[in-house]
């Protein structure tokens, strides 16, 4: 790289008070912009009647070399093959061309030394940073990805060896158009497997057909296509589930069994319809993954003991809590795994079921033929279990039979959907229970959400003030390092790598029967839990972040101030 070193500060600030119109303070500015992450040489200049005559001036003093115009033509597409377009435009830098035994990258921030030695390592070549504009470099980014996109070159050619679609379906569109869509949806798939996706979206708008993948919890586009191609991937999908392709009106609802890469996975299809389309959702699940044990979800160590004895009694409800896709249904089967033995008989009503366990009947809610979750539990109740799992609990009627289960000897485990722990009973007062039979039958509440997990290879330490702290409720006095997010190639640039359960476990106790008993308010109850001990999202994900696990901003973000 020939950006003259700190040697040269001293020389640079006389050159720009001297030979520029830039102030005293703009020539500070722009001398701390190496310190300052996204700032641009661009940011400091004000005077846009001579910005490029400025920018150029000091990019010649500076020795690198300087492009008021980005020849699009000349970029070379191979480059960002492994780049997300999230990381590029963040950073505001583009992969160029090569040359000779070197990467030439578009930036606006020539002194971004931390960017440029990752795509050093990336690259394994040397990098020469070529200044331009801002919202050049951004229409470039825009240009070269969508080009890239549309011609599907961002995924890697998958031979058809690597995937195993169940009963291929004709479809019913033209010949000469069916190999393409369906090479496309199966690299699509393909793509979201390898990327850990939990959901697919497909979005159709009014000029555009986007996907994006949810991973880690956050959604990111990755692939923008033609208007044009919305129904016939829309209609291939369905095919895949089964669905009526002439429906276009109604929301419908599939599945798709499949085996990719060797990996069997189930897909819970829905589609919707909107303005502009069809709108599909499809939720992946890997059934070739074993469930975690108790002790892998991220329980702290006190959580992990009271569980324990919550799943030592032999009556009562457990109730697992939280938002979609927080982690409630891996609990549950962590927790069936945990008691699962010769010794009892364990049922299970799911809708759908997720993991197949040995040694435990499980059941398939199927409302087409009348098969409820209320239903199915009667005819559960006649089979002599010791443990029943409901799936969810989303009726009056199916908490009314689970409660007289947990009433007449069963060990009840389920879910509902609630922000917090405390936030069940006036839930189900809601639904129509009475707080008796809440009080006498739940045993207690397992609330929990996820955090990321920071990418162990390129976390970085850094230090917090104490009063930034005691902002967001939390009174901690220590030098103790937190760590944030970076970005590096082995998490895809996003600075995350997996995701972990933050929770808050509610022991229905004495002192908070009485509170259930009285209809006190979800705060109150809180409160005195609270008071009794409880861990909340935000201390433990506090603890979390203490260990290097995750970032304070994580955390607060899936947190609120705890009561």
């Amino acid at each position: 790289m020939s950006v003259k070193t700190e040697t040269s500060k001293q020389n640079l600030e006389q050159f720009l008070l001297k030979s520029t119109s830039l102030t005293a303070r703009q020539t500070e500015s722009l001398l701390k912009t190496k310190n300052l992450k996204g700032e641009t040489l661009e940011d400091v200049l004000t005077n846009k009647k001579t910005v490029d005559s400025m920018l150029s001036e000091v990019c010649h003093f500076l020795n690198i070399p300087f492009l008021a115009e980005i020849p699009f033509s000349n970029i070379e597409a191979d480059l960002i093959s492994d780049l997300s377009i999230q990381y590029v435009k963040s950073h505001n830098i583009l992969p160029f061309r090569k040359k000779e035994k070197k990467i030439q990258v578009l930036t606006s921030n020539p002194f971004n030394f931390e960017v440029f030695n990752n795509l050093k390592v990336k690259f394994n070549k040397p990098i020469e940073p070529i200044m331009s504009f801002n919202h050049k470099i951004q229409s470039a980014i825009n240009h070269v990805y969508e080009k890239t996109k549309q011609n599907f070159d961002e995924f890697e050619d998958i031979q058809a060896e690597e995937y195993n679609l169940q009963d291929p379906v004709i479809d019913l569109l033209d010949v000469n158009d069916e190999a393409p869509i369906i090479k496309l949806v199966n690299t699509i798939l393909v793509r979201a497997v390898k990327e850990r996706a939990s959901d697919i979206h497909l979005e159709p708008y009014e000029k555009e057909f986007l996907i994006r993948f949810r991973v880690d919890g956050n959604l990111y586009s990755v692939l923008k296509l033609k208007k044009r191609l919305q129904n016939t991937i829309s209609s291939r999908i369905k095919i895949m589930g089964k669905l009526n392709i002439a429906e276009k009106r109604l929301p419908q609802d599939g599945s798709i069994p499949l085996r990719l890469a060797g990996k069997d996975i189930d897909i819970r299809l829905n589609t919707i319809p909107t303005a502009f389309g069809e709108r599909l959702v499809l939720r992946l699940q890997d059934r070739s993954q074993t469930f975690l044990k108790l002790d892998q979800l991220g329980f702290s160590q006190k959580d992990q003991k009271t569980m324990n004895q919550l799943l030592e009694k032999n009556y009562g409800i457990i109730l697992a809590t939280g938002p979609t896709g927080s982690g409630k249904s891996s609990t549950l089967y962590a927790a069936l795994s945990k008691i699962n033995s010769n010794e009892i008989n364990i049922i299970t009503i799911e809708d759908p079921v997720e993991q197949r366990v040995q040694g435990v009947g499980q059941i398939q809610v199927n409302p087409k033929i009348g098969l409820t979750f209320a239903k199915g539990l009667r005819s559960i109740l006649r089979q002599d279990p010791d443990v029943i799992m409901v799936g969810e609990i989303r009726d009056l009627e199916t908490m009314k039979i689970s409660i007289n289960a947990s009433l007449t000897g069963h060990l009840v485990l389920s879910t509902l959907h609630t922000n917090d722990s405390a936030g069940v009973f006036p839930r189900l007062v809601d639904m129509g229970c009475e707080p008796f039979l809440i009080a006498t039958s739940l045993l207690g509440v397992v609330s929990q959400r996820l955090v990321r997990l920071l990418c162990p290879a390129c976390k970085k330490p850094y230090n917090i003030k104490q009063s930034q702290l005691m902002k967001f409720g939390i009174d901690y006095n220590s030098s103790k390092k937190f760590y944030k997010a970076q970005g590096c190639k082995k998490c895809n640039y996003k600075g995350y790598l997996g995701r972990t359960a933050i929770a808050e476990i509610l022991i229905v106790n004495d002192n908070i029967r009485s509170l259930i008993l009285k209809n006190s308010s979800g705060t109150l109850i809180k409160r005195k839990a609270v008071e009794e001990g409880m861990l909340t999202f935000r201390e433990h994900g506090f603890q979390k972040a203490l260990q290097g696990l995750t970032s304070i901003e994580e955390v607060l973000s899936n947190t609120q101030l705890d009561i």
